[in-house]
């Protein structure tokens, strides 16, 4: 919603046919007009990093703002390579925080090597890129999440991509307009396939899951930790891969999380650590200090909140080290206003003892509004089941 509301604000016409279907009437590269007012993103890192890219070659000013939290999001990686390209963008802090203001100007193709693996800096450069005179090459440190790359070039858009190397040619003409059927979130899917693994006796459904190989990180921790897993009906929805996800309850190792898993993975780590709160032998985390400036310093937030429920968790430089300990128990946590800690210790709670209580629990509405109701389904489920002789959910 506050990528849509800057859109609008931004001249794009957009409405809600129904409560799932959403259809949005493009102007052209050329017919994005100056907005009236800040560009509110709200909590999104997403948009204001990807609405920096586009705005930064449009002909008028702009002001990208958001709450608290986005505010003290770095922004430093995004400011540097665009003013590479040409761009005339600022910041507070010495240009490393929000909000952002933008003066658009003409955009020069150049070659970029990122020192941070980050999707949301290369989809932002990627979208600049589209109104530069000539060919930019970014390249990454590592593999990330390619739904930038897959949609502009169904939509027509010269965007090759070549192991870690991204080539973007300027537009020649307006995109092609689409129909997409969106995947299921496998970040939202993730807590569902934890809670399966670790509850004793489950078994979850998850229907439509985009499988994306940049996004399934999650599914291959799993599988590294034992987790039974499986894939059924495969299929392509537009440009992106999707499955059926089945999870049932599972014996779980521990692991060495490090390396090109990390960024494929990234938005579930605290919930592997979860995970790892209920394997045999002890978790590490490694290579991800990428978590500490989210919405929360995840690592730090992570290790201390689990802690609260009784498990053996360490913080580290670059991330986590979990050691089995025992069953958790219910406690008093916070979700210090992050909505992936808030799901994850949403999941803590249901597989403790005892009760425990979130605060800041109303953070998930972030990324998954509808989280409150899928785990009344899971409870509703384990409740029918143990009515039938077993505890199930």
């Amino acid at each position: 919603m506050a990528t849509l509301n800057c859109l609008r604000a931004l001249g794009v016409d957009w409405r809600w046919r129904d409560e799932s279907t959403l259809s949005v009437r493009g102007r052209g590269r050329h017919a994005l007009r100056e907005p009236d007012r800040v560009l509110e993103c709200r909590n999104s890192g997403t948009t204001m990093r990807l609405l920096a890219g586009l705005l930064a070659p449009q002909p008028f000013f702009s002001v990208l703002s958001g709450d608290r939290s986005l505010l003290s999001r770095p922004m430093a990686r995004i400011i540097r390579p665009l003013r590479l390209l040409g761009a005339d963008v600022s910041g507070r802090g010495g240009d490393t925080r929000p909000p952002l203001a933008i003066r658009g100007a003409p955009l020069n193709g150049v070659r970029y090597r990122m020192p941070v693996a980050s999707a949301q800096v290369k989809s932002a450069l990627i979208l600049a890129a589209l109104y530069a005179s000539g060919e930019t090459v970014l390249e990454q440190p590592g593999p990330t999440r390619d739904h930038t790359e897959r949609l502009l070039g169904a939509m027509g858009a010269a965007v090759r991509s070549d192991g870690s190397t991204v080539s973007v040619a300027p537009l020649a003409s307006d995109l092609s307009p689409l129909a997409l059927h969106v995947p299921g979130d496998i970040s939202a899917a993730a807590a569902w396939l934890i809670l399966g693994a670790c509850h004793p006796d489950a078994e979850l459904h998850l229907q439509g899951v985009g499988v994306n190989p940049t996004r399934t990180g999650i599914l291959d921790v799993l599988r590294l930790m034992g987790a039974d897993v499986a894939l059924e009906e495969e299929r392509t929805w537009g440009p992106e891969p999707v499955a059926d996800l089945t999870v049932r309850s599972s014996r779980l190792r521990g692991a060495i999380i490090e390396g090109e898993l990390v960024p494929r993975a990234i938005d579930e780590l605290p919930l592997v650590a979860l995970a790892a709160c209920f394997a045999e032998s002890e978790t590490v985390i490694r290579d991800a200090a990428e978590l500490r400036v989210k919405e929360s310093d995840r690592i730090r937030a992570t290790a201390r909140e689990l802690r609260s429920l009784g498990a053996d968790v360490r913080e580290l430089p670059d991330g986590l080290h979990i050691r089995p300990s025992g069953p958790l128990h219910g406690a008093a946590v916070s979700s210090h206003g992050d909505h992936r800690l808030a799901i994850m210790l949403a999941l803590a709670g249901a597989l403790a003892t005892g009760e425990t209580v979130v605060r800041n629990a109303g953070a998930v509405a972030v990324s998954y509004t509808g989280f409150w109701r899928d785990l009344d389904l899971v409870s509703v489920a384990r409740s029918s089941r143990a009515g039938r002789g077993r505890e199930a959910c």
